[in-house]
């Protein structure tokens, strides 16, 4: 009786977890789309040719 009650609840368990684990990323229509980045995105910065940083729109300088 104890294992036919401890399978029970493990399938419920299961059940109620998986549709959210199969498709966590869907956009409006249902489609599946790619997940976007966990966390905080770092800011792009840009090194001048001598090595200091600059604004990343003057000329020469490039994204590290």
């Amino acid at each position: 009786m104890r294992k036919m009650l401890f399978t029970a609840a493990s399938l419920a368990l299961v059940a109620v977890t998986a549709p959210s684990i199969a498709a966590p990323c869907k956009d409006a229509k249902g489609k599946f789309v790619k997940c976007p980045p966990k966390g905080p995105v770092k800011p792009v910065r840009c090194k001048a040719a001598n090595g200091k940083f600059t604004k990343c729109g003057t000329p020469g300088a490039k994204p590290m």
